[in-house]
């Protein structure tokens, strides 16, 4: 089963829109199609951005966050990096990688083109929801 470490404006996208975050989390995340890969700096960013006010404008969206919260927490596998990294310019995006190193994962899936320049990270693929979306069909 693949490992994927889900960056969080992908779950946001997931909320707001029925497009590409959409599908991976409702079609294959939910149906446990792969392994999400969390850590608790990971989780605790996930709530944080999905508490903010500026989303109450979208329709059921802080109902629908606390029940993607909880299928994450009780589906997902947590992992402890053991690395710090600082590749990313955006400092709290090194999370990411640090997680995917540390839990080997398969595939990075993020909408943050701008910090996310590179292709891969070790043997990590950094892909894009849609590239995701279309090699995994």
């Amino acid at each position: 089963m693949q490992k994927i470490v889900i960056d969080t404006n992908v779950i946001v996208s997931a909320l707001i829109q029925r497009s590409y975050p959409f599908r991976i989390i409702n079609d294959l995340f939910l149906e446990n199609k792969f392994q999400l890969c969390i850590s608790d700096e990971l989780m605790a960013e996930y709530y944080e951005v999905l508490s903010r006010p500026k989303f109450a404008k979208f329709h059921d969206f802080f109902t629908r966050a606390e029940v993607l919260l909880v299928n994450i927490e009780m589906k997902s596998k947590k992992y402890v990096p053991t690395i710090k990294l600082d590749l990313i310019s955006d400092a709290d995006d090194n999370m990411i990688l640090e997680l995917a190193d540390e839990c080997l994962a398969d595939y990075v899936i993020t909408g943050n083109t701008t910090d996310f320049t590179f292709p891969s990270y070790k043997l990590t693929k950094i892909i894009t929801p849609k590239e995701y979306w279309e090699s995994f069909q």
